[in-house]
């Protein structure tokens, strides 16, 4: 249950977050959270909104891998999840978001 809350939670959050994705304002990291890359592509008014939606959407992150770890009994796997995880959303993310790879930020 706390997992399926958890994806709830950031599936209705990524509706919010997704024309700062397309602008490039957000980005992926590559350690499986998201950041503000580019302050200047948010209007002033949307700023403090957008970094509350990211640092929700870390906290949640966090939580999901830790809970992930956690239901399969081996919470030591938590950075492997997390690994994981970063992977897969950067694979998945749309043509033109921003993602990090080695340190650098690249589009997709």
């Amino acid at each position: 249950p706390a997992i399926n809350a958890l994806k709830s939670a950031m599936k209705s959050r990524h509706n919010q977050l997704e024309t700062f994705y397309n602008s490039g304002a957000v980005g992926l990291t590559d350690n499986g959270l998201i950041t503000v890359r580019d302050a200047k592509a948010i209007g002033l008014k949307h700023r403090n909104k957008v970094k509350g939606l990211v640092a929700d959407e870390n906290k949640d992150r966090k939580a999901l891998y830790a809970e992930i770890a956690r239901a399969n009994g081996h919470p030591e796997w938590e950075n492997d999840i997390r690994d994981t995880f970063a992977k897969r959303w950067i694979k998945n993310a749309a043509k033109g978001w921003w993602y990090q790879q080695g340190g650098s930020w690249k589009q997709k």
